[in-house]
């Protein structure tokens, strides 16, 4: 399903995307984003796409080109190593009318004030770098967050991930296929998929009772448990650990959990050969309309239309 921001940008030809690359050119991070990217440019041409690599002080000192998305990219490791003049390049990528980060780049983004009630996803390595009190941005654990103009990832592997399904929202999913054919790659994960230590290392220690109810939830999905027997397992009332929820991850338990559950619906759908019956049960849905409206209201599509696409692929 197409994001209605990013299609938008097929309408610019070219369309310019800069990558401002803050770290190593040979860390996953880098080229898990830049070789799809640079393959679509060639299959489309220069008259469609036009994807260029700067670094941070050529790009702060580069005023006068135009670029319709703009990029801050750095391994997580390198997020220490912020450049001088990351302030200017910040401004500047900000003028682009779609910017974002991968990587450090994403914290580097927070910590300018420039995510405040953004959703962004912030490495989970990089979480205890981040002072959760001082900065507004909505961290999540997911790979990656398209926010209106705002686009974030996390890094390393989701690179891959994340610029294939920017290929696709942008130019659509023939041109995604033929990049996964030609870098050999058989599923795009999607930006719900979760970092699966973010959580842990977010709030392990400074809220060790949510992290405990996430865990209840992930290990309980084919029988799901109510909000009143987590909240009593973990040592809460209903009320504290919605406000917990709603604070830290914004969201209901009772939603969160559903999404937990869909997510991971969605997940055997596209890994095995279960039944779309079979999956339901698995999760959680014990009326296979239930499961198939709860799937297309978070997806956009039936749970009969997901297995098509993996069937097709």
């Amino acid at each position: 399903m197409a994001h209605p921001d990013l299609a938008r940008l097929a309408q610019e030809a070219p369309l310019r995307v800069l990558l401002v690359n803050a770290g190593q050119p040979d860390a996953l991070t880098w080229s898990g984003l830049y070789q799809p990217l640079r393959l679509a440019a060639k299959l489309l041409g220069p008259e469609r796409l036009h994807v260029d690599v700067r670094s941070p002080d050529k790009f702060g000192a580069d005023a006068l080109r135009h670029w319709h998305l703009v990029l801050l990219v750095a391994d997580e490791s390198e997020a220490a190593l912020k450049p001088a003049a990351m302030r200017t390049v910040i401004e500047r990528a900000r003028v682009a009318p779609f910017w974002g980060g991968v990587g450090a780049g994403v914290l580097w983004l927070a910590d300018a004030g420039v995510l405040n009630g953004v959703r962004a996803a912030l490495p989970w390595a990089l979480y205890a770098d981040v002072d959760i009190k001082a900065d507004h941005a909505v961290f999540t654990p997911n790979l990656y967050e398209f926010d209106g103009a705002r686009l974030t990832c996390c890094g390393g592997a989701a690179s891959i991930d994340f610029a294939l399904t920017l290929v696709e929202h942008v130019f659509g999913a023939a041109l995604q296929a033929q990049i996964k054919e030609a870098l050999c790659i058989d599923r795009v994960r999607g930006a719900e998929e979760r970092q699966r230590v973010a959580l842990q290392a977010r709030f392990g220690a400074l809220q060790p009772k949510l992290s405990e109810a996430v865990t209840l939830m992930e290990a309980n999905i084919e029988e799901p448990l109510s909000t009143d027997d987590i909240a009593g397992l973990v040592g809460l009332s209903r009320r504290q650990l919605e406000r917990l929820f709603k604070q830290y991850l914004g969201s209901l338990p009772s939603r969160y959990y559903l999404e937990l559950r869909l997510q991971r619906a969605r997940q055997l759908l596209l890994d095995t050969n279960y039944s779309i019956v079979q999956v339901g049960l698995m999760c959680g849905f014990s009326s296979g309309s239930h499961f198939s409206t709860a799937f297309g209201a978070l997806f956009g599509h039936t749970p009969r239309e997901e297995r098509q696409r993996r069937l097709t692929a």
